[in-house]
């Protein structure tokens, strides 16, 4: 099947009540439109998992360089320099390279300690309260916490930086994100760059500000000051936003499935299978655009050169070619690894440690707190565009 009249099934990524379950319109388009293209916003969808797999595969024929987000291609703004994922190669293989060093398999698990004493702060004051907050008290906290050290932010600072990348991917309900010309804005950071040049420190600033590398051009060099800047941003916004929304879905899935929670709260060598299964389930950031660079045929059609075309991990996630019975949750499913971090060239390098820390999380949480009842009176999902998942999640415990 190809293009489908939208009067059939019709998905629009801004529409509020299709964001608060979009599980059964994915399906839908799955089975009924697999190539979808939505009119009024003029872009193409991919929904099963073989064609995200292959398009996201495929960097050649479609590309990320002119953004990765509906409304930075719409605005046909100019990147700056080193914003990785909104690259191609060459110049993205290069930028790609350099901070794949910061992190790398050891420098991660390195990082669990810190990131136990930080769920340990979070949550340590809360016992004997009867209630949290899932985003406020630890989805907010500990990965803001975690970046923070990572990039080498002082304390003091490190909430206007997650709040000042959060207001970026914020939306008015039902509307498209407003982009501007300095959409990655890492002037807040010139301070600190600054400063770190002045004293080193083992922290990701410090090793970008000394690393050489050779760029597309072939000479050899260190990061300018506003591609230092960009990286920064990029960082940090990437940093904070999934694994806080990682620890929302956990709350809210985990209560909707007691029996599996009782299972993690007995067994915590389930609770790697448990992190991997909740990133499928509910993924936190649902699409990625792309845009073609050719005339492309895909179930029949032709897709022009230059259209945008919305991979949606979240409905590939939920395949049944893939997953069977994709739509159940189940902590002891096996099947292969979702497409939650992407795949080819632009897989997330901050995969292993969104990993870490919702794993730390969970266990954490499931020290302190082995049930709890989602208040989904006060709950209430983050109005972005980007990233689907909790504004708040307040829980009531015993």
């Amino acid at each position: 099947m190809g293009v489908q009249d939208v009067s059939a099934v019709y998905y629009d990524p801004y529409d509020v009540g299709i964001d608060a379950d979009p599980y059964p319109v994915f399906r839908r388009m799955r089975e009924e439109t697999p190539l979808y293209y939505n009119a009024p916003h003029d872009f193409y969808a991919l929904s099963r998992f073989a064609d995200v797999e292959q398009g996201l595969l495929d960097a050649k024929t479609f590309i990320s360089g002119r953004g990765g987000i509906i409304e930075l291609i719409r605005a046909d703004i100019e990147m700056p320099p080193g914003v990785l994922i909104f690259e191609d190669a060459p110049v993205h293989t290069v930028h790609r390279r350099l901070l794949s060093r910061v992190f790398s398999p050891r420098r991660v698990a390195e990082l669990e300690p810190k990131i136990r004493e930080f769920c340990v702060n979070s949550l340590d004051s809360l016992v004997g309260a009867g209630e949290f907050d899932f985003i406020a008290d630890l989805g907010a906290q500990m990965p803001m916490r975690v970046i923070g050290m990572l990039l080498g932010i002082p304390e003091q600072d490190q909430e206007a930086v997650r709040d000042h990348t959060d207001r970026n991917l914020r939306t008015e309900a039902g509307e498209p994100m407003v982009v501007t010309e300095n959409f990655i804005d890492g002037a807040m950071f010139g301070e600190y760059i600054d400063w770190r040049a002045e004293h080193p420190s083992d922290d990701i600033m410090t090793e970008l500000l000394q690393a050489e590398f050779e760029d597309e051009t072939g000479a050899v060099r260190r990061l300018t000051r506003d591609e230092l800047l960009t990286y920064i941003a990029v960082v940090a916004g990437a940093g904070n936003e999934t694994t806080t929304r990682l620890i929302g879905w956990a709350g809210k899935v985990l209560c909707d499935h007691p029996d599996q929670r009782r299972e993690l709260v007995e067994d915590r060598s389930l609770i790697p299978g448990a992190i991997e299964e909740l990133l499928r389930f509910e993924t936190p950031a649902p699409h990625m655009a792309r845009v073609t660079s050719r005339d492309v045929e895909l179930h029949g059609e032709t897709v022009p050169e230059g259209s945008i075309v919305l991979m949606i991990p979240a409905s590939a996630n939920h395949d049944d070619r893939r997953f069977p019975d994709g739509d159940r949750f189940d902590i002891h499913r096996r099947d292969g690894q979702p497409l939650t971090f992407g795949f080819g060239v632009h897989l997330c390098l901050g995969a292993a440690l969104a990993r870490l820390e919702g794993r730390v999380a969970l266990d954490e949480v499931l020290n302190r707190f082995p049930t709890w009842e989602v208040d989904r009176a006060r709950a209430r999902l983050a109005p972005a565009s980007t990233v689907r998942g909790w504004e708040t999640l307040p829980a009531v415990v015993p």
